[in-house]
């Protein structure tokens, strides 16, 4: 999953690539993923955003991408 890219179908925008997953160590089951947030706004000062993603959110996982279904207009912190 670290070198698939994540695509939002809602509006078509690149949100960056999976470095983490977020799973139930009980169940084993995936919970989310984690996509850090491309902007260069805040780059020079080593503030990282993050995208976490609920799983429920992801459409498919294809070979090179993973398409998710996610509000264009939610936080930067969190979608």
């Amino acid at each position: 999953m670290r070198e698939k890219e994540v695509i939002n179908c809602k509006d078509c925008r690149r949100l960056g690539y999976v470095t983490d997953i977020e799973f139930d160590p009980c169940s084993g089951k995936i919970l989310a993923i984690i996509v850090p947030n491309q902007s260069k706004s805040f780059w020079c000062f080593g503030v990282a955003e993050e995208y976490y993603i609920d799983f429920c959110n992801v459409v498919r996982i294809g070979p090179d991408i993973v398409l998710v279904d996610v509000c264009p207009e939610i936080g930067r912190a969190e979608v």
